[in-house]
């Protein structure tokens, strides 16, 4: 069936296009103007924008780590209604069904877990496959199990029996791309280690977090995985952390990286309490670094739950859990912190986090390097997404909330004196060109002929978080999902993954590992096709080697 979406403004970054016009779909596809044909739907959409359907880089969405979060805190989304933060479809309910319905409303089609456990992937992508209409992937956390810690105590960093390992992992757990969370940190807490920062080497295997992160650099670039490391670097939340950051990416040499939830890492410990905004230190780094992209990790005030593999900063959060509950587990390779947050107005620091996040975007020289996230839900909910597009695009609205903050923030913050407003044109590179690009998923985030008919409808308004809150139209693969910002028709989507080659040794070699270690056989976490119980559920991605 040819769809014909008429008369509306295309906002098409990744094609230079910012005019009104028509956009066709069909057979799931964007295709060009037909000649001779009259479409079958025509949707009269003049006065209104159209855009490529959003893409979220990094939303914790499914795993252990999230079902563990959801267990100690079910009461999240009453709290968020009540705040006057909507979840949606049942405030009762934060799981995997709402996760999709929620998204697609706002106009998101596909969406990236960052942090997919090895040994819980099945889990994971039980879970993904539970989430309606829109489509998925997962990252892969590698670089404090003790494989990988063992062959980088070699010293042999070149070692193919890495890139097997990595190649392997990729393929075993149908990851899209690779995590690093804070390098050789979860193992040294484990030898009561409770700080671990860039050039320390992790005890007993003699290797830093530089050398395990510029080892992940080389293996990605080798198995020419689209995606580069997806990095979660040393010293999250503490104050002068944006010299590890700085650090990190002068550590980057010339390969690619992507730095995860930045707002974390912007922190000076300037002025009288200690704490400061890094954010312009943080992005004179970023617009010099041609090879590495962020997402930003954005802050907003109200209760959420932090849950990261990074124990060894969630062992030190949990001092500040509210409420008074939180868990942590030790575990091999890769940890879990679980910990309720609440970010309050009245409070320096978070009023500060709150700005150095806006200052972080508003500062990027690059908006195809510096993408959208909340770090879901870490610095706040998916849901706060329209809130936090009306704050980078209207100045005035920033002006309104940045005034009620309390006077110590404000005068360390610069972020009353910066005027910019995010364009449509940007805000649709971060939300959806920059982030296709990025993660290799070059069918979308566009609206050329080829591309996928994800295709998102909004009425334009002044008020940006009502205009971005409810879609008008969403397409998802060329099928009408939303309509009026209600789910209209609940399909399913796709869960993409890279398969990279390797030595079929590897398999022997982590067989065997796993027998002498954990008397466990491999092959019990593996991520099969029957898996997520949806027929043609994967959709393989290419690497370049």
């Amino acid at each position: 069936m040819l769809i014909q979406l008429k008369g509306g403004r295309v906002i098409d970054p990744a094609n230079n296009r910012d005019s009104v016009g028509d956009v066709y779909l069909e057979n799931g596809r964007v295709v060009a103007a037909p000649e001779g044909r009259e479409p079958d739907e025509v949707h009269d959409v003049s006065g209104k924008i159209v855009m490529a359907g959003a893409i979220d880089v990094h939303s914790h969405i499914a795993g252990t780590n999230v079902t563990l979060g959801r267990q100690l805190m079910p009461e999240l989304p009453l709290i968020a209604a009540s705040e006057g933060q909507p979840f949606g479809p049942s405030p009762a309910a934060w799981g995997s069904y709402a996760t999709g319905i929620r998204y697609a409303e706002m106009g998101y089609t596909t969406v990236i877990e960052p942090a997919m456990i090895p040994t819980h992937a099945i889990q994971a992508h039980k879970e993904m496959a539970a989430i309606p209409i829109i489509d998925v992937a997962g990252l892969v956390v590698l670089g404090n199990d003790d494989y990988t810690l063992n062959l980088l105590r070699k010293g042999d960093v070149k070692s193919d029996e890495l890139k097997d390992y990595v190649a392997w992992t990729l393929a075993h757990s149908k990851a899209l791309g690779l995590k690093v969370i804070n390098a050789g940190g979860s193992e040294a807490f484990k030898f009561n280690a409770r700080t671990f920062d860039l050039d320390e080497q992790v005890p007993e295997y003699g290797v830093t977090s530089r050398g395990i992160v510029e080892a992940m650099q080389q293996v990605i670039a080798d198995l020419g995985v689209p995606h580069p490391p997806h990095v979660h670097t040393n010293n999250l939340g503490i104050a002068g952390n944006v010299e590890t950051a700085v650090a990190t990416l002068k550590a980057t040499g010339g390969h690619p990286i992507h730095l995860a939830h930045i707002q974390f890492y912007g922190y000076g410990k300037e002025g009288d309490k200690g704490f400061s905004s890094g954010a312009p230190q943080l992005m004179e780094a970023i617009n010099k670094h041609k090879k590495a992209t962020v997402d930003v990790g954005q802050v907003m005030f109200g209760q959420t739950i932090t849950i990261s593999g990074d124990v060894l900063r969630q062992f030190d959060g949990r001092r500040a859990a509210n409420p008074k509950k939180w868990v942590i587990n030790q575990a091999e390779g890769n940890g879990t912190g679980v910990v309720p947050y609440n970010y309050k107005k009245k409070s320096f620091v978070n009023a500060l986090q709150w700005a150095i996040g806006l200052e972080i975007f508003l500062l990027a020289e690059d908006p195809w390097r510096v993408l959208f996230s909340t770090d879901h839900p870490n610095g706040a909910l998916f849901t706060r997404y329209p809130e936090i597009f009306h704050l980078l695009m209207d100045r005035k609205e920033r002006s309104r909330w940045f005034d009620a903050l309390p006077e110590a923030s404000r005068q360390v913050s610069g972020l009353a004196g910066i005027s910019r407003e995010i364009t449509l044109s940007e805000l649709a590179i971060m939300t959806r060109a920059a982030p296709a690009k990025l993660l290799g998923l070059t069918d979308r985030g566009h609206l050329a002929p080829g591309a996928i008919a994800d295709v998102a409808v909004y009425t334009e308004q002044k008020n940006k978080t009502k205009m971005f809150a409810a879609a008008d139209l969403v397409f998802k693969s060329g099928k009408l999902v939303v309509r009026k910002g209600t789910v209209v028709d609940v399909s399913w989507g796709r869960c993409y993954h890279v398969d990279p080659g390797f030595d079929r040794q590897i398999e022997k070699r982590v067989r065997s590992f796993y027998d002498t270690y954990y008397g466990a056989d491999p092959s019990w976490f593996g991520v099969t096709e029957t898996v997520p119980d949806r027929p043609d559920r994967f959709a393989t991605i290419r690497c370049a080697s």
